[in-house]
Formats: C-alpha cells, structure tokens, sequence
C-alpha cells in the first residue's frame, strides 16, 4: 500500500471504528480519545495532539463536520474542508484512526469508542467536557491539556486579515 492509501486508511466511519476499537481493547491497548474542528492545523494543535498521544498507546480523533463547524463557529468556517482536516491528522504517525462526525458534540462517537482516556486542550475542566460523564462512568477519566498561548485558529485568521 503506498503512502497517501496508508493516510487514508486511518480515515473511517463509526461502525468502522468502534469494530477497530474493540479489537484493540482485546489486545489490551489503551485508547486515548480527543476531538475538535482542527480548522487550521497550528502548534497548539500540534502539541495537544501530540500531549493526547502520549496518554495511551492508540490515538483517535473526532473532527467536526463542515456543517457541525458552521453551527459551531459561523458562515465563514470550516476554511478547510472535513476531508481534508481528516487527511492532514490521518499523516500523523501516532495518529491510529480519524472519524468525522456530524453532530455539534462528539458524545455519540465517544460511546462508540469507549475510550480510556477523553483528553481534550484548552479552558475546560473534566466536568465540562462532553463525554466526561460516559467515559468516567465505564472506568476510564478525563485529562485536560495545557494550550500554547497566543495560538488558535481564530487568531490565525484574524491575523490574515490584517486586525
């Protein structure tokens, strides 16, 4: 399998996922679970992905649909498509699968994950991160990453129109 199928193999849908997600649980992997838009990919990014990777020894990322990110953040968003933001987290090594979900919360994906860990970066705190509840309830727990000040997508755009 050449490079770009490998990258877009780690790309699935739920069932697909939660089929994965089992047998690497009966494997004894611990799944770490993290989710966001990922609009356009940054350092805080980057390093919260890389943070949430080193929590488990399995990776999956939930990423908002485009119609989920317009709800979320407005008209003018996603900048990039939900394919290609899966595509761009799916190059990462320690990345094992991409799902995108098209509801505004990610909880349905988590309970097909079941993961051990829900790690997610920024201003939360365990009880106001969705899935929170779910996760802790079959065993597992919520850990909140630092972010990397001054970076988000946001800023970023701002930035390019000069304000």
């Amino acid at each position: 399998m050449d490079k770009l199928a490998l990258i877009r193999h780690k790309i699935v849908d739920k069932t697909t996922l939660k089929r994965m997600c089992s047998g690497w649980r009966v494997n004894s992997h611990k799944i770490v679970f993290t989710n966001g838009c990922f609009d356009i990919i940054h350092q805080g990014h980057i390093a919260s992905i890389c943070q949430s990777a080193s929590l488990g020894n399995k990776l999956v990322i939930g990423v908002n649909s485009d119609a989920s990110v317009k709800r979320l953040k407005g008209e003018q968003r996603p900048i990039n498509d939900a394919y290609s933001r899966a595509m761009i987290l799916a190059a990462m090594e320690f990345v094992d699968a991409v799902c995108i979900f098209e509801e505004d919360t990610p909880l349905e994906l988590i309970k097909a994950v079941r993961p051990d860990v829900l790690a997610k970066g920024g201003d939360y705190t365990p009880e106001t991160v969705v899935g929170n509840d779910y996760v802790t309830s079959i065993g597992g727990e919520t850990i909140i990453l630092p972010i990397v000040p001054d970076f988000s997508t946001t800023i970023i755009i701002s930035r390019s129109k000069g304000e």
